[in-house]
């Protein structure tokens, strides 16, 4: 099976240095670090701006493994093509794959909840809390039906929606910063703060980079990618990481690291208050909105698009029950029905922690896989993915150490999910490999006695 086949033979576009930059930030920059702000402040203290910081080496030793694969294997197959390349088409690749999925689907989950939650604090409703899950699953099938509609649309609402959120981003992380007078201090030691926590913080502000693998998933797609697939994760991470720091810094000026914690789940409306009161409250809120909306209608996208291309490679099974339309039509509405599963049942705190275990352990087997099956073929340094399996081991020993101690049905959600997954793709390729020889001896039958 050659590229186009394994990507499903969607259209190609050519994307400059300049597209795939705006690209990779647009999908970086957006909905997570309204939610993840609070989350990782929770953990890691004081220090949390800092987090973000460590976030982003950790993304860069990353990045280094997916550069390379996507300039030797450039391909809109993303991540399954990768792993396929390495470990074969089989129950690793499969799995992994699944997790990579996954973690996708719980992102959506995470923005679902995040539109919920600064909604209300437009309302009188803040204290009921079944209407966060309520407005979560309501875009979630706004999203759906808009996928389903057409893609010219969520082209062009994705690119303005992008510009809207970035400025509005910078817009907040600027006043903040004028209005705290640049005074920080609340950013330092605090007593939440220790190594383990701050490890802990770090393998959660991860998810707010991990958005620099849509680059290359789109290394087909790119102008000179052997040049701009590096250059493009190296620009996109170094503007995150200066946006997300601007941010860090702006919410520490102006909320201590108790109020920060307090309103975790809201925590840039709640900072909008001492500084630009109830007005300014209102646009951050309504960025937060922008954010979420566009950035889950072209995630739910995104996802299925995976999804269905794990399909069409076989490595998963599909069934339409009934339903009319292609592939993606139907992965749609699967993908929509996890999300919405996730959003009920968990709220920000697990639906994050999750992700980030999934997407670890996925990032674990795509640097193992360079570094032992192409390493050669890709012409990879052995020291750069051998730092980041060290690094990605050392974040997730630490977070599933802190979570161990606080909240072990995250644990035991994410083990279980593993070995499902796993256990799952295991029986339905020997399935398919049984079904595969039956018919090939059926088919020699019937030519010898023909």
């Amino acid at each position: 099976m050659n590229d186009s086949e394994e990507s499903g033979n969607y259209e190609k576009n050519s994307l400059s240095l300049t597209g795939s930059v705006a690209m990779g930030t647009g999908v970086m920059i957006g909905a997570g670090i309204f939610a993840l702000t609070g989350q990782v402040a929770e953990q890691a203290g004081g220090l949390f701006p800092l987090a973000f910081l460590a976030a982003a080496i950790v993304a860069g030793f990353s990045a280094y493994s997916y550069v390379k694969l996507a300039e030797q294997y450039p391909s809109a197959g993303g991540i399954a093509t990768f792993l396929m390349k390495a470990y074969g088409k089989g129950t690793v690749t499969a799995g992994m794959s699944l997790l990579m999925y996954f973690s996708m689907v719980i992102n959506e989950s995470l923005v679902a909840r995040t539109f919920g939650t600064y909604t209300l604090q437009l309302f009188d409703a803040k204290e009921n809390q079944y209407w966060v899950p309520a407005l979560g699953v309501g875009l979630l099938v706004a999203a759906l039906i808009v996928n389903i509609l057409g893609n010219k649309f969520i082209g062009t609402f994705s690119t303005v929606t992008a510009a809207i959120k970035i400025a509005g981003i910078l817009v907040f992380a600027g006043a903040g910063l004028w209005v705290s007078g640049l005074n920080f201090d609340g950013v330092g030691v605090t007593e939440r703060t220790s190594g383990g926590s701050f490890l802990s913080a770090v393998a959660l502000a991860l998810l707010a980079y991990k958005g620099f693998t849509t680059i290359t998933n789109s290394g087909s797609e790119i102008t000179n990618p052997k040049q701009n697939i590096g250059r493009s994760i190296i620009i996109s991470l170094s503007i995150c990481l200066a946006v997300y720091l601007l941010v860090g810094f702006a919410v520490a000026g102006n909320l201590s690291i108790a109020e920060i914690i307090q309103s975790r789940d809201y925590a840039l409306a709640e900072a909008a208050r001492p500084a630009f009161g109830q007005w300014g409250m209102y646009f951050t809120v309504g960025l937060a909105i922008v954010a979420t909306i566009s950035g889950l209608i072209a995630s739910t996208f995104a996802v299925s698009r995976m999804l269905a291309m794990l399909s069409e490679m076989k490595l998963v099974p599909h069934k339409h029950f009934g339903m009319p339309g292609d592939i993606q039509k139907h992965t749609l509405v699967y993908t929509v029905v996890f999300a919405i599963t996730l959003t009920i049942l968990f709220d920000l705190s697990r639906i994050a922690s999750l992700g980030a275990i999934f997407y670890i352990v996925m990032d674990m087997a795509v640097h193992w896989g360079v570094l032992r099956h192409v390493r050669e073929n890709v012409n990879a340094n052995r020291w750069m993915p051998i730092t980041a399996i060290v690094l990605d081991a050392v974040i997730l020993g630490a977070f599933l150490w802190m979570k161990a101690s606080t909240d072990m049905l995250v644990i035991w959600v994410a083990l279980g999910g593993i070995v499902i997954i796993f256990a799952g793709e295991r029986l339905f390729l020997s399935w398919k490999e049984d079904d595969e020889n039956d018919n090939e001896e059926q088919h020699s039958a019937h030519h010898d006695t023909a």
